[in-house]
């Protein structure tokens, strides 16, 4: 049958529609209150601080949050195969629930860092079983919708998470914040038995890759550190470091029984890798989001407030064309989409690079708005498609939710990365705002322009499997 006669895309409103709305919505809101929270804290920690001091820990908040997250993913695909579903959903709420709920009580700021950690744990259950339980709550069919519905909630939260922390910040009423972060987590564990269902589960207790786990852990911690430092070395070398932390990661993978990533990963000729190094360049580039509204405050003469929304552009793009794009079931167009993916995020990055101005008019301001929403398009058109990929990889349900939960941690893990190495280059630019922007947003087009070639990559190596090994 030619790739050209192919079924028409099912509709949003099959997956939401009464049969599938509740699992739909439930995983959904499990995703963006993980990605809500990543910027909710940023956003009160001024108000925090003022209140419960600790200006010494400011920066160790994202840090120890992120740290959590990544190993919170992890674990994952152990906790499904243990718990099914329901345990698993119910395990991820309730963990962020308790983290919420100390946070909101905290007298002190280690205080607060402890319950960030507990939240960062439960965040990252949540984020990972957002993609993994899609296996078994959806019809294959939905994958893509649904798929594109879990990403398109950390664009949602990237927006959505400062401007609740700012609304909460004005009144000075930051321990409510995190309440109702509580409120949402106990309502949605309420409906989980209800709208999940229970999903396969193994009898065997499956053991924990604790090397594997150790490494992503210190690779994620040193890249997170490097972020908040100030000295341009010293973050240059926590990248270092974080790198071949992750490459001792991938030796130690390649040779052990025991580890994170599906065993296709490694096998010789397998597209899995590349699709997973496509998805990591993609989420690298959401990190230049942190760094939007310095350069718009300091270059365009926006006040904080607007600087923010200016920063959320870019998931913006991500999250609306994302939902379009799912539409997509021609192979050909897909295998397209995977590829022009990275190409237009580089290529809006370039082009707002080149549209940086010291004191810029107020016309160029505004031309900034769809120029990073463009860029952010890039991300939606080819995520939904390279995760249908992932999980498409193998038949094994074992091995299919591991390679669905490891979404969340490439995706987690990328984004921490890049938030590091967009420190480095905005340092490079030394006093000048306007050199520190231009550094940040050439650098990342040609990084995330890599992603072209790693689709490409994945493309040839999905055409040119043998017959044995999963095509993506």
């Amino acid at each position: 049958m030619s790739t050209d006669s192919v079924p028409a895309p099912p509709s949003w409103r099959e997956l939401l529609g009464p049969e599938h709305a509740g699992a739909a919505i439930v995983l959904a809101i499990g995703v963006l209150v993980g990605a809500v929270n990543i910027y909710l804290a940023s956003s009160l920690l001024p108000t925090v601080v003022a209140d419960i001091g600790g200006t010494g820990f400011y920066a160790w908040s994202m840090t120890i949050y992120l740290v959590a997250m990544v190993i919170a993913t992890m674990l994952v695909s152990r906790l499904l195969g243990r718990w099914g579903n329901v345990g698993a959903y119910l395990l991820g709420f309730g963990v962020f629930l308790v983290g919420s709920l100390v946070c909101a009580v905290s007298p002190v700021m280690p205080a607060l860092l402890a319950g960030r950690a507990v939240q960062g744990l439960g965040a990252g259950l949540l984020s990972g079983l957002g993609f993994a339980a899609i296996r078994s709550a959806l019809p294959q069919r939905l994958w893509t919708r649904g798929n594109a519905l879990m990403s398109a909630m950390y664009g949602v939260g990237n927006f959505v998470g400062p401007a609740i922390g700012g609304l909460f910040a004005q009144f000075g009423a930051w321990r409510p914040a995190f309440v109702v972060m509580a409120v949402i987590a106990a309502v949605c564990g309420l409906l989980v038995p209800r709208v999940l269902p229970r999903g396969e589960r193994s009898d065997a207790r499956a053991p924990v890759p604790v090397v594997s786990l150790l490494l992503v852990t210190a690779a994620t911690a040193a890249v997170s550190l490097a972020g908040v430092l100030s000295d341009a070395v010293a973050m240059a070398a926590g990248i270092v470091v974080a790198l071949l932390l992750v490459a001792g990661f991938v030796a130690y993978e390649r040779r052990s029984e025991l580890r994170v990533f599906p065993s296709t990963t490694y096998r010789p000729g397998s597209p899995l890798k590349w699709v997973y190094l496509t998805l990591a360049l993609l989420a690298f580039g959401v990190a230049v989001e942190s760094f939007v509204p310095l350069f718009g405050q300091r270059l365009g003469g926006l006040a904080p407030a607007v600087a923010g929304f200016f920063g959320a552009a870019i998931s913006l793009g991500w999250s609306a064309t994302q939902l379009v794009s799912s539409s997509a079931v021609k192979e050909r167009t897909i295998r397209r989409l995977r590829i022009i993916g990275p190409l237009l995020l580089a290529f809006g990055f370039l082009v707002q690079g080149l549209l940086q101005r010291q004191d810029a008019p107020t016309w160029l301001v505004l031309v900034w708005v769809p120029v990073l929403c463009v860029a952010g398009a890039g991300i939606g058109l080819a995520y939904p498609h390279l995760a249908v990929a992932v999980m498409s990889s193998t038949q094994d349900p074992e091995e299919g939710r591991r390679a669905a939960a490891a979404i969340a941690t490439v995706t987690s893990l990328s984004i921490a990365f890049g938030t590091a190495v967009a420190g480095v280059l905005v340092n490079l630019g030394g006093p000048s705002m306007l050199d520190s922007a231009r550094y940040t947003l050439f650098g990342f087009a040609a990084i995330c322009a890599i992603g072209a070639v790693t689709a490409r990559a994945a493309d040839r190596a999905g055409r040119t499997a043998p017959a044995d090994h999963p095509r993506s």
